[in-house]
């Protein structure tokens, strides 16, 4: 029957209710666990906390704040249409802009402003306020005069410190305000710190422009000096070169940017005037031939109106002369005195043609004089310009070198004159807000400070916990079993604390009878055949609830109307006669030492409906008995005649009678107390068994706590239900 009962591990364990619950358990379902494992722990931290945080707040001196509002514009107001010495700021760089006011009003340099200027240094007072040693000599002095330049450098330090450590900026989103807030046990003091801290930033600000504005005016005076010197230099270098070379400048001009562009010689000026001058005599030449070869009559007619008056009146005298001779002869006197006349005229024609041919043959000889004189000046002037425009050259590089310098020069002036009249502007930091002394502190606060240590507390009882957790070695819930163990979890059992869990047993609605149910349900999963023909039960140690749960199991299965045969197996501490308040005169023992009256060592229990055999007289030496074949012998025996025989075990731990006992039966359910042995002792426990070749079916957790169960639903709800049953009964 040994062979037949001893099954592979796969095979007999069958289905494992538990397998995938002990996988699917939520990691905060965990955590919670943990918190309710260690509640109390965690409770006197907190409340040690709170305690704390009261004690510590009421002890604390409180704090007033004062606090100042201002206004911080990206650009000044301008009095003049001038451009500064400091480059305006794009859009782009807002955010830095505002983050350099920031830290500009959160500086040492400020803080140092703001005690010299309030002389904080040397006011007692201001460090009585913050029980500060200003002297560092361990003790406040009681004077109030410096006694020397390094106590008043040592006062001063300590007090920028304060003042610096005390101080709050709270820029607003979103705008331009900027918040300066200082807290101290003072009221008066930390409004009178609040708004000298703006007074003096704003003075701040003022003087590092108007610092700015000096020192560019003080390098730009340098800059035009050296200017000058080289501008001067430049104007003699091209005075002494013209001077040289002869070259006389009567007219120049510029652009805008201050270049000399066109330049007027004297050389060029008489050349030009030379040159007019050949072009109209070389006209008059050309005029004055023209006229000496056109026809006198024409030419007569066209240049002297005497000569037109002599031939008029000469045709004149010519139509009287005809009209008398048609009427008398040419001897007649008066035709005689025409013909004179007539005679007359044509000699002043005569002479007055002479005199015009003479007059335009001199003209045309005096402009052609004029005209070869003056072409012989104008080659001369080419000449005299063409080896000026060699020299210019030279002249225009030095000309340049002097609209180079001038242009220089001129723009650093009008820079300098920019900058003094750009210095009259207004501050872009106005105040919006002036400090008030405060009503009521700022600080401590009460509440702040409760859930500040509140934080703290739950940090350490997260730390606590989790330290513990990580050394506890112990089975806590059933998941453990197959993670920590190896072996199957058949069940577990609530903690009842004094409830008598057998008494409970009569209540088939009680949350002990719907555990040991549960378990009663895994067990008919385990082997092919249903619940095990036979079994044990067996611990690590004593008292971790093996015998009640062999009790209780055995009633749970004697309620389906099977023969159930409970034995008590642990002859050196026997127990199952108390429960059953029988008497132990005859029980195993009896049978194991030759026995075999089993009628009179079995006896039927009327109150749970299974039958028991006790472990008997106490043997000398129970690992003898256990050794012969005498017990594989009964539980065949008895198999036949039960449908469960279950053996009490007693515990593994230094004891051998579990690898004895372990043989004769078909498997062995371990029993563990929840938080109780080490998992060391548990583990070498188990290997004991399986060292034997016992199979071991699995395991269940005795004394879980209600609330650190993480199998919410099934126990839940029959806990819940069995308190309700048992309220209404």
């Amino acid at each position: 029957m040994n062979n037949m009962i001893k099954q592979s591990d796969d095979a007999s364990v069958g289905y494992d209710p538990y397998d995938d619950m002990a996988h699917d358990i939520p990691v905060l379902v965990q955590y919670w666990q943990a918190v309710l494992r260690h509640k109390l722990a965690i409770a006197i931290i907190l409340a040690i906390a709170a305690a704390t945080g009261i004690v510590a707040t009421l002890l604390m001196t409180p704090y007033y704040t004062s606090t100042s509002r201002i206004e911080i514009n990206r650009q000044q107001d301008k009095v003049t249409n001038v451009e500064g010495v400091a480059a305006s700021d794009s859009a782009g760089q807002n955010l830095e802009f505002y983050q350099t006011q920031y830290s500009l009003l959160e500086s040492r340099s400020l803080a140092e402003r703001v005690v010299r200027t309030a002389n904080l240094a040397s006011k007692d007072s201001f460090f009585q306020a913050f029980d500060a040693d200003p002297n560092n000599s361990g003790f406040l002095s009681t004077t109030t005069n410096a006694k020397s330049a390094a106590e008043r450098n040592q006062r001063i330090k300590i007090a920028t410190d304060l003042v610096q450590n005390h101080i709050i900026i709270s820029p607003i989103r979103g705008s331009s305000l900027v918040d300066v807030s200082f807290e101290s046990p003072s009221r008066s003091l930390s409004a009178e710190i609040a708004n000298t801290w703006v007074e003096q930033f704003i003075a701040s600000n003022l003087d590092r422009r108007f610092n700015s504005t000096v020192e560019a005016a003080n390098f730009l005076e340098e800059q035009l000096a050296t200017l000058r010197r080289r501008l001067e230099d430049s104007e003699r270098n091209l005075s002494a070169y013209a001077d040289n070379k002869e070259i006389i400048t009567l007219s120049s001009q510029r652009t805008l940017d201050g270049k000399t562009v066109g330049r007027k010689t004297l050389a060029s000026a008489n050349l030009e005037t030379l040159s007019t001058a050949l072009v109209q005599a070389t006209a008059d030449r050309i005029a004055a031939a023209s006229e000496a070869v056109m026809d006198s009559g024409d030419r007569d007619a066209q240049t002297t109106s005497a000569l037109n008056n002599i031939r008029l009146e000469r045709a004149k005298a010519e139509a009287e002369y005809s009209k008398l001779l048609v009427q008398f002869e040419p001897e007649y006197p008066a035709a005689k005195a025409l013909e004179s006349q007539i005679a007359a005229l044509d000699a002043s024609i005569a002479a007055e043609e002479q005199r015009l041919r003479n007059s335009t043959s001199a003209r045309y000889l005096a402009a052609l004089e004029s005209e070869r004189r003056l072409r012989n000046q104008v080659n001369e002037l080419k000449n005299q310009f063409s080896g000026e425009r060699r020299d210019s050259i030279q002249h225009n590089i030095f000309q340049r070198e002097v609209d180079t310098n001038r242009q220089l020069y001129d723009g650093l002036l009008q820079r300098y004159k920019e900058i003094g009249v750009a210095g009259v502007g207004t501050n872009n930091i106005s105040i919006v807000d002036r400090a008030q002394p405060a009503e009521e502190p700022s600080s401590p606060k009460l509440l702040i400070n409760l859930a500040l240590v509140m934080l703290v507390g739950i940090g350490i009882s997260a730390a606590y916990v989790f330290v513990l957790e990580q050394i506890d070695q112990t089975v806590k819930e059933p998941s453990d079993l197959k993670s920590k163990l190896g072996i199957a979890p058949l069940g577990s059992i609530p903690d009842f604390e004094k409830e008598d869990i057998l008494s409970n047993l009569n209540d088939k609605k009680s949350v002990a009878w719907e555990a040991y149910l549960s378990i009663r349900t895994s067990l008919a999963f385990l082997t092919d055949h249903g619940v095990p023909r036979s079994f044990l039960l067996t611990s690590t140690r004593p008292n971790e609830g093996k015998s009640t749960s062999a009790v209780s199991l055995a009633a749970v299965l004697a309620s389906t109307r099977k023969r159930i045969l409970l034995i008590d197996g642990d002859m050196r501490n026997p127990s199952l006669h108390q429960m059953l308040g029988t008497k132990n005169n005859a029980g195993l023992s009896n049978y194991l030492s030759g026995s075999d009256d089993l009628e009179q060592l079995i006896h039927k229990d009327g109150v749970y409906g299974f039958d028991a055999m006790s472990a008997g007289p106490i043997p000398p030496n129970a690992a003898e008995l256990l050794s012969s074949t005498r017990m594989r012998e009964l539980v065949e025996k008895l198999s036949e005649i039960y449908d469960t025989v279950i053996i009490d075990a007693p515990p593994v731990l230094g004891l051998a009678d579990i690898p004895l006992l372990a043989d004769s039966v078909e498997g062995v359910i371990y029993t563990i107390e929840a938080g109780g042995v080490k998992l060391r002792g548990i583990q070498s426990a188990i290997q004991r068994v399986r060292s034997s070749h016992a199979h071991i079916f699995g395991g269940i957790i005795t004394k879980v706590q209600r609330e650190h169960s993480g199998y919410g639903y099934g126990y839940s709800y029959q806990y819940s239900y069995g308190d309700k049953a048992a309220t209404q009964s």
